[in-house]
This record gives structure tokens, sequence and C-alpha cells, in this order.
């Protein structure tokens, strides 16, 4: 679609090379044989900017929307309504959703998935086609001769508009106490009646109000039965033939306020853009007779995978009920997905009358009930759909929960109970009974935000901003090497390998001497922190290190300006030269066995920045390892430059 003006096209047109004129060079005839790239000249109103052309796909087989059924609105109000509260959900899971899959639930199944249901909150739920299938029929006499229906459940139950199949589909449902409705269906769109049914719409008008008698007949009587009609293919079926077939079935089963008629509007196969479906439904909205006798249905497919928009746009044109499947299972490519209809309403504020605080539970159940696995980017129950890769995400949603956090520290109010506003995730994944453990996860394209999140949320380790963007170099060398994500652990150990030369634990990673101190050395480091002790008197405090270089020891009294600075002090002028330019020290872990780690900036002999770590069970002993790791580092620098080792240097003293 062109959304410039014809003549700023042409104009672009005329200014774009000649070359457009020339076919595609292409390598698909060799690398994908059964792929012919679109080739010839691009259209002559296409601006300059588009390139493509025409496909060898045989789109003229096909008619639009506009072509086939008359859409009856040119003047619509739906556009300006909102959404303010959930419709009457309907889950057909049980009847359309079964007999969709490619092995039919057993008893078993089907009874746990219905349980499920009525856990949810679902109040209304349609459970089977008693007339075609005696595992059906045995489980809605299993509802009437069990206690597995609360009271407050309608069962609904689905029939073709045949008298054999209305008698024994209302034989399922005698001794059910509670509501009971009787849906009944019959396709009304000209290519089915020509097609499939062979009947004109006179002829099949009679066929669905003899249907409709029999209803009445076998089940008018009793008190907790209502009735539903379903013009099947309702969006290809011409609006005035629907509205009266649908008037006809009012009329004769005389729906009243008190006992009102549901019917049904389906899109049974997705046709147009959903704003055609909320026009069709708009115009019946308008027109339908008895209409405060009615409750408006609809029942959305996903042909054109825009199922969702077609419903939501369908209950701001006037529906008030919505039939589809848990995560949308069904014929094709499915019916709607309720559960995503409901959390788009949740996502805005409105409350979907369904609870969804266990989805993960919600979803193993349907799952098991279907034998059909959920794709891990569905919306809301997918494995991935809280979790980013990308580092810009990461970094804002670190950045989100830090503000969250602090929002609700400072206004007294629960982070549970809190205004969600976290950058990239709709809803609070806490909802839904997700942790926050998967909402950052690291592969090759991640960044320094969601390596810092990991650690932080599964080790307590706070990374300064400086490190973050120099460890995720690291990690980005590590994930384009072996191309796998990489989980919390992982990444620690590559902290470990990359600043410390060992891993990074809550236990301390040096040996402790009898005195109480450290000793480095374990890793083979030629300069070794062998031991420190600090003493206080009235004078002030004073650390004593050993230290140990190419195994000659000597020892130091790190008195002024602080220890760490005193130590870079002690080595610098002994040619191991380090500027320490920031110290930034956090633990890892939590409680009594948490271990202090430290991460020094420093630049060496060839003025660069860089970054060291050490870990030590105290934060002294974790910052003077740190020192020390960063002298190991620039050792080789003062034998290159200055002719002479620390240890020639330090045996001169």
């Amino acid at each position: 679609m062109n959304f410039a003006p014809q003549a700023a096209q042409a104009a672009q047109a005329a200014q774009a090379p000649q070359s457009r004129e020339t076919p595609h060079a292409s390598h698909a005839a060799t690398t994908f044989p059964g792929i012919t790239t679109p080739a010839g000249p691009v259209p002559p109103h296409s601006p300059f900017w588009n390139q493509q052309r025409p496909s060898v796909m045989p789109s003229h087989r096909y008619r639009d929307a506009y072509s086939r059924v008359e859409i009856p609105l040119t003047e619509r109000s739906w556009p300006s309504n909102t959404l303010v509260a959930a419709p009457l959900w309907v889950p057909v899971d049980l009847r359309d959703g079964n007999q969709a899959l490619a092995e039919p639930m057993d008893p078993a199944r089907k009874r746990r998935f219905f349980e499920l249901m009525v856990a949810m909150g679902y109040t209304e739920i349609e459970v089977g086609y008693p007339s075609a299938s005696q595992t059906d029929y045995d489980f809605v006499r299993l509802i009437a001769d069990t206690d597995i229906a609360p009271e407050h459940v309608t069962i609904v139950v689905f029939t073709p508009a045949r008298r054999d199949l209305i008698e024994r589909t209302v034989e399922s449902v005698r001794g059910i106490r509670n509501p009971v409705v009787i849906h009944m269906y019959t396709a009304t769109a000209p290519t089915w009646r020509d097609t499939v049914l062979g009947k004109d719409r006179d002829v099949l008008t009679e066929l669905i109000l003899a249907g409709g008698r029999d209803v009445r007949e076998f089940a008018g009587d009793a008190p907790n039965m209502r009735f539903e009609f379903s013009p099947e293919v309702f969006n290809l079926t011409e609006p005035d033939y629907a509205l009266e077939v649908c008037d006809a079935m009012t009329t004769l089963w005389d729906a009243t306020p008190e006992r009102p008629v549901i019917l049904n509007l389906p899109a049974t196969v997705e046709i147009a853009t959903p704003n055609v479906y909320a026009d069709q439904i708009e115009y019946m909205h308008r027109n339908l007779a008895r209409r405060d006798s009615v409750i408006l249905s609809v029942h959305p497919h996903n042909d054109r995978g825009t199922g969702i928009a077609c419903a939501e746009l369908a209950v701001l044109a006037g529906a008030q009920r919505v039939e589809g499947c848990i995560f949308g299972n069904g014929e094709r490519t499915g019916n709607v997905d309720i559960a995503t209809l409901a959390l788009n309403l949740h996502a805005q504020g409105i409350d979907p009358m369904i609870d969804f605080s266990d989805i993960d539970e919600i979803r193993r159940t349907v799952e098991h009930a279907n034998r059909i696995e959920i794709h891990p980017r569905h919306p809301y129950v997918g494995d991935l759909v809280h979790t980013a890769f990308s580092g810009t995400h990461q970094d804002a949603i670190k950045k989100g929960f830090a503000e969250h956090r602090s929002r609700a520290e400072s206004t007294g109010v629960s982070e549970s109970e809190l205004e969600w506003r976290v950058p990239y995730l709709p809803i609070d994944p806490a909802d839904i009974g997700r942790s926050y453990d998967a909402v950052i996860r690291v592969n090759s394209q991640s960044g320094k935000g969601g390596i810092a999140y990991l650690l932080e949320t599964e080790y307590g380790i706070e990374l300064p901003r400086r490190f973050q963007i120099e460890f995720a170099r690291r990690v980005q060398t590590h994930t384009d090497e072996h191309g796998a994500e990489v989980d919390a652990a992982e990444l620690l150990a590559i902290l470990g390998r990359e600043y410390l030369d060992a891993g990074v634990s809550g236990a301390d990673q040096s040996s402790s001497n009898p005195a109480g101190g450290e000793r480095e050395g374990a890793r083979g480091d030629r300069i070794a922190l062998t031991s420190h002790e600090t003493t206080s008197d009235p004078s002030g405090t004073c650390t004593r290190v050993t230290l140990s270089v190419d195994g000659l020891s000597s020892t130091h009294e790190l008195s002024e300006g602080g220890p760490v600075a005193a130590l870079a002090a002690v080595l610098s002028r002994r040619s191991v030269g380090i500027e320490v330019l920031s110290l930034h020290q956090t633990s890892v872990g939590t409680g009594a066995d948490s271990a202090a780690l430290t991460l020094l900036e420093y630049r060496g002999a060839d003025g660069a920045p860089q970054w060291a770590a050490g870990s030590s069970p105290s934060v002294l002993g974790a910052s003077l390892s740190a020192v020390v790791r960063a002298a190991n580092r620039v050792y080789g620098v003062a034998d290159r430059e200055r002719g002479e080792s620390p240890l020639q240097a330090m045996s001169a003293v």
C-alpha cells in the first residue's frame, strides 16, 4: 500500500535510475532451486526506494473481501470506542479445539482440561459435540453424573441443524442441574450453500428454522436451558441474509431479556482485515431485532493471523461474548487465543475476570491435553516472551527494574502493587507466576546491561559501568567463539578467568597462613601476596604485607594514603608501575559464606586503563589481591622497558 500522493510517486519514479528496468541478478536457481526470485521491471508507479518486482505467485486467482461479500457500513462508531471491561469468555477447547487434534483427547485429558478451566474462573464452557462422538457424549454424561461442574458454570453443547442429532444432543444433557446452552449451527455463506449444501437462501432458511423448532421441541420446556445459533461462515454471508436468519431464530425461540438467545457470528475462515469484521459486527449490533434479548457473540479464527485483532475490534463494535481456545488451538491456524485476549486487557489495566497467575501450570495442562507444545514466542506464555537477548533491551530493562524498586521504596507501595512501567516488558512477569530469572539471558547479541543484571540477580555482584563495558567485550569474544547462550554461572567463570585467573565463588580464592592473612601464588603468579595483617594503636592504623616475587619475600608497612595506594606505591618503586584509577567493592553471594570481590581499574606501563580483580573473605584482602593481580599483569612490561625485573629491583633493597 502506497501512502504518498500519486503525483509525488510519479515524480520519484521519474527520478529513479534506469536500472530499475533490469531484472534482478540472482543465485536462487542454484542455491534454492524451488524459489524463483521476483524479476522483470519495477512497477511504474513505485517510489524510487521500493525496488520490489512482480513474483510468480498466482495472486490473480483470488478475490478480495469487498468483491466477495457486501461490507455493510460506510459510517461506523467502533473506531471511537474503547475497551472498558472483559466480555464473557467461552473456551471451546473441548469441542472446536478437540476436533482439530490429530489425536482427540481421551476422557482423562478432557476432564483435567475442564477442571483447569473451572479453576481459572471460566463460567461458560463448550464441552463437546455429543452427537458426533461417543467420547464427547460420555463426557457430557460425566458432568451430569458427578459434581465436577460447579452450579454457576454454564455447559454448552454443539449440534448441527438435524433432527436426530439435535435429539441425541439434548439427551446427553438430561439431568444436568447447571445452566445449559444448546448451540445449533448451519453454514450460510453462498459458497457453502451452493457447493456443500446445494440449497438456495429460502430452502436453507427453512432448514435452519426446522432445526430451531426441533431444539425447542426437545429442550424448550427445561428451565435451565437456553439456545445459541451460529450462521457459520457469517463473515462471507450477505449482511441482509445473516440478519434475516438471526432475527428469524430469535423470534422462533422467543428471545427475552430473562431468557436471551446467543447469536454467535463466526469468522469461520478469515478473509479480510479486522476492520471489515468489525463493520459486519456493528451492522448486526445496530440492526438486530430484540437486541436487548440477544447476547451478541463472536468466534474468530486465525487464518490471516489477525484473530486477536478481529476479536478486539468486534468487542468495540458491540460483541458481548467471545468464543475461542486457550492459547489458540483449532483447525488450520487455530481459533482466536482467548488467553492472549484476556491478558491484553490486563496489560491495559482491565481485569480479565480469569486467573492467569500461574500461567506455567496452565500451559503444562493445555500441552498435556492437546499434546502440542506451545511456541517459545507465544504471547505471554512462551518460554522466551519475557526474555531479552539484545544488549540495548537488557540495559533498559535493568534500569527499569532499578527504578521500579527505588520508586517502591520511596512511595511505600509494594513492588507487586506499584504501577508497572519497566521498558520492553508489557506486564510484570510476576503477575502470571513467572520469576525474573529468565528475563535477561546472554548470547552473542547481548550487552553490558544484561550481563550486569544476571550477575547481580544471581550472585549479588554489582558491576561499575566502566567495568561492564570492558567485561562485555570479553563475554562477546566468548559467545562469538562458542556460539551458545551463557548463563550466570558461566559469566562468573569468565569473570574469574579473565580478571582473577581463577574462578570466583563464595569461598576464599587464596590460602590462609597461620597469621590469618592470605597467600597469593596458588595460580602460579610471580608476584604473590603472602600475608597481610592490620594493627591499630593511638598513632593510627598500619597494614603490614609480605610479598613474594619469584620466591623472594619482603615485608612492607602500608601506613600512608590507605593500604591500596600504599601497596601500589611499593610496587611502583620496585619497577612494577601501577596507577590505581578506581576501586569498586562488591560481594559474591549473601550471608556468612559470601566473599568480597574488588574490581580495580588501573593504568599500567602502556598507559591504557585496564581491570583486575581480587577475591577474599575480607574486603581488605580482596583489594590487596586485586592490586597484586594487576601487578602480575604488568610484570613483563618492566622487564622489557627497564631492562631489569622486579626481582632484581627488590633484591637491591
